[in-house]
């Protein structure tokens, strides 16, 4: 009989949109000791016994009486009070009932010995409203669990919330200055410490005393505790058994009896139609929600004026990787182009916080996730001029921290805004200045810093540069890490309804720019055909000068 337990006595947590009035559990106890065995085998030689017709009828019912006591199946409803029989004892006399719920106990227990009687004889209930008894934490150590020993936790949370009959007035006589108690002991604070938690509980119990002795005190055994809220959350301990094997329920005493428990969620369904009811008045509900959402928000979108688009970028800074040093962060500025403007109250520039790196595969990432947005307004001047308008850049600078808190140049990088609305993932290259010589490697190295770059811009085009060729000679360079964006850009437009709704030809430049995918397309040629221009470049340069004669020589041959 020792294998085949449950001993997963824990509680479980169930959250129901049903009412909690309309739990039901089904419990089932039954005695596996020896004596439990001995009363089979007694009534089975009672039931031979009559076949021969050698014992008396009273004898046959007094023996199948005590084979019967020792197994019990009840269904129990949400604090649905069946009373013991030690209570039935005790509130059977009027003079021991004082409150007024005893006074109702009392009536209670006459009607019930004046109709059918007790509809139970091991299995009551203790509800919400009865006082509290010590009987609890005695009580609990009876059903086995898996680990004897109670955690720190349990032994702090057992005695955290007690009964309202139990609170007793703040004594007046205790002076104000003695309000705060700095050094509370052990039981002051079982005693003063309450849970303002509304939370309804419901103990089902167990009298496991030997047959024609029922109702002591002692004797009586916690089988299962239910908790519920207001917000459908149900608590139960043990949890139902779900077709596993049963609990193990064992007595103290000389005679340590042993009990099966089982436990199972009896609760009636929901009915077809009032399933379809509750839905009907939680889509109802939705719908109302939605209205008044509607009612607080609008309808209608807020636009911009006439001849205006409007940008919005929400970008994070995702990682840089492959730079030399450790602990980067990253420094960074919007630049608006000709025509661009934003409100007086926007941020635009910011720094990142400082962030170590991992190492993943052969480079090292740092990941920053920092996130950033910014809103600005395109407006052209000259509706004639054709030409198609230069998008805002961000230019970034990245720099490590050391030991002693003093920072290194890492690299300088730029992130032009595409043209096209929707989510881009942009991996942005880096270089940074370089000096020659060991003693500028010598000084980065131990006492930080490092040649930088008074003017962010000149990693692109500086603004304020007006002439056709920008030279760097000089000017030396080298390549650092690799800096990811992730942009999210939104354009918004008045020009985009009205080629929507009134299918008008777009003419001027900010028409076209309804056309986004097109503009983009165009744009993204053009720099193609940039970059792939200066790689024919670059490569013609590296080629013997003999080579480019005897090439130029073919492609003259050719064309005549």
């Amino acid at each position: 009989m020792a294998d085949g337990w449950n001993t997963d006595t824990g509680e479980a947590v169930y959250r129901s949109r049903d009412a909690v009035k309309n739990l039901k559990i089904k419990i089932h106890i039954q005695r596996v000791t020896s004596t439990a065995a001995l009363s089979q085998h007694l009534q089975q030689q009672v039931l031979a016994q009559q076949e021969r017709d050698v014992i008396e009828l009273n004898t046959l019912n007094s023996q199948a009486q005590s084979a019967g006591d020792d197994e019990e199946e009840l269904v129990v409803g949400w604090q649905e009070k069946l009373f013991s029989q030690y209570e039935v004892d005790l509130f059977q006399s009027e003079s021991v009932c004082q409150t007024p719920l005893e006074r109702q106990y009392h009536t209670e227990i006459m009607a019930l010995e004046r109709t059918r009687g007790r509809p139970n004889r091991r299995i009551f209930t203790y509800t919400d409203f009865d006082r509290y008894t010590n009987w609890e934490g005695h009580a609990q150590s009876l059903v086995t669990q898996a680990k004897s020993n109670p955690t720190f936790l349990a032994e702090r949370m057992a005695n955290v919330r007690h009964r309202r009959q139990d609170r007793r007035p703040v004594d007046s006589s205790i002076p104000k200055s003695r309000l705060i108690n700095w050094e509370p002991s052990e039981d002051f604070v079982k005693t003063s410490h309450v849970v303002n938690t509304p939370v309804m509980t419901m103990h089902i119990m167990g009298d496991l005393g030997p047959q024609g002795k029922l109702g002591q005190k002692e004797k009586e055994c916690l089988l299962c505790t239910i908790r519920a809220d207001g917000n459908g959350v149900v608590t139960i301990k043990p949890d139902f058994n779900k077709g596993k094997e049963p609990y193990r329920v064992e007595t103290d005493g000389e005679k340590r009896e042993v009990w099966r428990l089982t436990l199972e969620n009896v609760s009636a369904n929901i009915r077809p139609e009032e399933k379809e009811q509750e839905q009907r008045m939680y889509k109802d509900l939705y719908v109302r929600h939605k209205d008044y959402l509607n009612s607080m928000v609008g309808q209608d979108f807020e636009m911009p004026p006439p001849g205006i688009l409007r940008l919005l970028v929400n970008g994070e800074i995702e990682s840089a990787k492959g730079f030399e040093y450790d602990n980067l962060y990253v420094h960074f500025f919007m630049e608006l182009p000709k025509n661009w403007s934003t409100l007086p109250f926007q941020t635009l520039s910011g720094v990142t916080q400082t962030c170590r790196t991992k190492a993943i595969g052969k480079d090292d990432v740092a990941f920053f996730s920092y996130p950033f947005s910014f809103e600005a307004y395109f407006r052209r001047e000259d509706e004639t001029d054709d030409y198609l308008p230069q998008w805002p850049v961000v230019y970034f600078k990245v720099l490590s921290l050391d030991f002693w808190q003093r920072y290194r140049t890492e690299g300088y990088g730029y992130l032009v805004i595409p043209s096209t609305p929707g989510k881009h993932t942009v991996s942005c290259h880096t270089w940074r200045p370089l000096q020659t010589g060991t003693v500028s490697e010598l000084r980065r190295f131990f006492i930080g810093g490092s040649p930088e770059l008074e003017d962010y811009s000149y990693v692109r085009v500086p603004g304020t540069f007006k002439g056709d060729r920008l030279s760097r000679f000089g000017f030396r360079t080298l390549t650092s890490g690799t800096v990811t964006f992730n942009l999210h850009c939104i354009q918004h437009s008045r020009a985009f309804v009205d080629a929507s709704t009134l299918k008008k030809r777009r003419q001027s430049v900010l028409d076209q720019l309804g056309g986004f995918s097109q503009q983009g397309a165009v744009y993204n040629v053009l720099e193609a055909f940039q970059r792939a221009r200066t790689r024919m470049q670059e490569a013609r340069q590296s080629l013997p000068r003999d080579l480019i004669n005897t090439t130029n020589q073919l492609n003259t041959d050719s064309t005549a």
